[in-house]
């Protein structure tokens, strides 16, 4: 799996609340996924693609 941010994001956090493995905040304020996305995390990047609210999450398996 991979996880990338698009430019929808609002840098509201949420995702770095649910998966901060996963996700993490640049300096410019919006979210930024890691390169590697580990197997255990999986299901809480779901998670956080789900419950983005402007959908800037976007996931390739």
């Amino acid at each position: 799996m991979t996880a990338h941010v698009n430019e929808n994001c609002i840098g509201c956090g949420l995702c770095t609340g649910i998966c901060p493995t996963a996700f993490l905040m640049t300096d410019e304020g919006v979210a930024a996924a890691r390169d590697e996305i580990l197997p255990e995390w999986e299901g809480q990047v779901q998670e956080a693609a789900e419950s983005c609210p402007t959908s800037a999450i976007e996931i390739s398996h």
